[in-house]
């Protein structure tokens, strides 16, 4: 399986040099444009429908559910437009074609949350006791009862649905900042060439950077390090004003909507109380001398005097040749996942070899990975592959993603299909420990498990120590915002730096350049979403060491699991799987695995 195929690095191939084969099938959702064009104008024309039940009084079972069964239609078709366009866009972002698309596509979408906005608040002037007499009499109403329920406990943040209608008209305004940030990074940056291992020059990007800083080659990792950064450098105060007009949006819908706070609305969807956000904090910050104790491991296993920023992804396992073709990644993720069952394994098959995903990195594409998806078609995958292990890893942790939007869809209506952010990343890490759990166990190798376990302590760093870091700065950010006090390039990398410090300790040398990591990350564009990473890596530890162990019945409340979307709460949802993420056990129990495959790591 291990044959240390490598792809060759040049200039970026075009999109129309891709081969189909490593192309996703975007004909799956629409067949053509002109099929697109056809929904979106029905899909239009079913908008004033829908705006007739404006002010309606709502007081038969029979008229909710004629408007929630209006209503769904109109999403599913809606949602399924957007997704294609999406895709469409995310392809290669410098086509205006696309562009142009998903343009229209986001502002259906804002058209539609405007017409649909009256929804809420017209509910919510039905009694409570009245509305749940409702459900009882109408059998057909009992797929919409959490939704129902969970309009209800919002009572307090809706406004009237003339003041509704206009934050829904303001979506496309809200978010630009996100939109802006996207297509300077993903359309219109440029690095510059560097010097590879072997002395060729090399144009730099997002995807062969990732690439780089695993080099065993220390003027590799630093120049495209330097390269990287020192490109952002030049748009800092743009960027800076991208985050800042983000939080600032974050704060307005926190404040219109009468929330304490911005976390306390972001939280509040997910129903999640803030404790659990500082717990995590908390937590990770009590647990901190094991990451120090990681970073003295790495210095001298490295064999350097000082370790820098740009050292502390390349492996520390040296001579290990871990590359690693597409195809050979596809057959390990199948391998390692064979706990899960075979009919999730016959699933996951179809998905690898089935139109699913976008494999290779082309000119104007997104960077990096994702899983999207549509109530009425498959899931898809955006990848960046290059030959390396850790991506056999992303490809592991996306199909998580897409495998329980799979199973989500197939096993609930519509209106509850749709999975919370807080346990998304469940399914995807589950993945990732049950491919390290596979690879220990078969690999013949000594070097190669010690990369691997190697592999395991980077993606807790990553995962647990180095979200946490980014929520602990979202959440001083938003708070320093809410203060008055104003987010600038100087003061955004100020904070950044002194992070840092705190999570790898002051033997590590935090170099200046890394103090502009934030301008880089897509995900601070989505209030307090990162934290999510962290909880959810904490709980698949949990639920990971139940399947594994063979424990009666966790595999079973693991697929339900995945097969709940959201028809309960997200807390509740993990609960009923097996770990209680109210409290700090999880997280600490994590954190203790952490430390002893330290102590393991050290003793090779």
């Amino acid at each position: 399986m291990w044959t240390g195929i490598k792809m060759e690095i040049n200039k970026q191939k075009k999109r129309d040099e891709i081969e189909k084969d490593y192309k996703w099938s975007l004909e799956d959702i629409y067949n053509s444009n002109v099929i697109w064009e056809e929904d979106y104008k029905t899909a239009r024309e079913s908008l004033p429908s829908m705006a007739g039940f404006s002010g309606v009084l709502i007081d038969s079972p029979e008229e909710l559910s004629k408007i929630l069964k209006l209503y769904t239609y109109i999403l599913k078709r809606v949602e399924k437009l957007f997704l294609y366009a999406h895709l469409k866009k995310d392809e290669d972002n410098t086509n205006q074609d696309s562009q142009a698309l998903f343009d229209r596509a986001r502002s259906l979408l804002v058209e539609t949350e405007g017409t649909c906005s009256f929804l809420i608040p017209d509910i919510l002037k039905i009694d409570p006791q009245k509305l749940r007499k409702l459900i009882k009499e109408d059998r057909e109403l009992s797929d919409y009862t959490h939704f129902l329920k969970d309009i209800s406990r919002k009572r307090d943040h809706v406004l009237t649905p003339d003041k509704e209608k206009i934050l829904a008209l303001s979506g496309e305004l809200a978010d630009s900042p996100s939109l802006i940030f996207s297509m300077i990074d993903n359309a219109d940056i440029k690095f510059p060439a560097i010097k590879d291992e072997k002395n060729r020059s090399v144009e730099l990007t997002k995807g062969r950077y990732s690439k780089f800083m695993e080099s065993r080659n220390r003027r590799v990792r630093m120049d495209s390090f330097n390269a990287l950064y020192d490109t952002y450098s030049r748009l800092r105060n743009t960027l800076s004003s991208t985050l800042s007009s983000s939080v600032k949006k974050d704060i307005f819908f926190s404040r219109v909507r009468n929330y304490p706070s911005s976390i306390d609305a972001a939280l509040f969807d997910d129903n999640v109380d803030v404790s659990v956000y500082d717990n995590l904090i908390s937590s990770v910050s009590r647990n901190l001398e094991p990451m120090y104790r990681y970073m003295d491991l790495r210095k001298k296993a490295l064999g350097i005097d000082k370790l820098h920023m740009y050292d502390i992804y390349v492996p520390i396992v040296p001579d290990v040749d871990f590359s690693i073709s597409y195809q050979e990644a596809k057959e390990m993720v199948v391998e390692s996942l064979s706990p899960l069952g075979r009919g999730y394994i016959k699933i996951l098959k179809d998905g690898l070899n089935g139109g699913w995903i976008d494999i290779y990195e082309n000119e104007g594409k997104t960077g990096g990975a994702y899983s999207a998806g549509c109530y009425d078609t498959h899931p898809y995958v955006l990848m960046n592959y290059e030959s390396t292990i850790n991506n056999a890893y992303t490809l592991a942790h996306e199909m998580g993603h897409a495998m329980h939007t799979y199973f989500s869809n197939k096993n609930q209506p519509y209106i509850r299909a749709g999975y919370k952010i807080f346990v998304a990343e469940v399914a995807s890490i589950m993945n990732e420990i049950l491919l390290t759990n596979h690879l220990l166990k078969t690999l013949k190798d000594r070097k190669k498990k010690q990369y691997i376990l190697n592999y395991y302590l980077e993606q807790f760093r990553s995962t647990v120590y180095r979200q946490t870091m980014f929520a602990e700065l979202e959440k001083i950010i938003h708070n320093n915002a809410e203060s008055q006090i104003p987010l600038t390039a100087g003061s955004l990398s100020e904070i950044y730096h002194g992070l840092n410090i705190k999570y790898y300790g002051k033997k590590v040398v935090i170099d200046s350049r890394v103090d502009l990591e934030w301008a880089r990350i897509p995900h601070f564009y989505m209030a307090f979403y990162v934290y999510k990473y962290a909880i959810g890596f904490a709980a698949a530890v949990s639920l990971s060491e139940k399947i594994i162990s063979g424990e009666n019945g966790a595999l079973e409340r693991y697929l339900k699991f995945l097969s709940s979307g959201s028809s309960d709460y997200p807390i509740e949802l993990l609960k009923k799987a097996g770990v209680d993420m109210t409290s700090p056990g999880p997280v600490e129990k994590a954190l203790k695995i952490f430390s002893r495959l330290v102590d393991e790591m050290s003793s090779y």
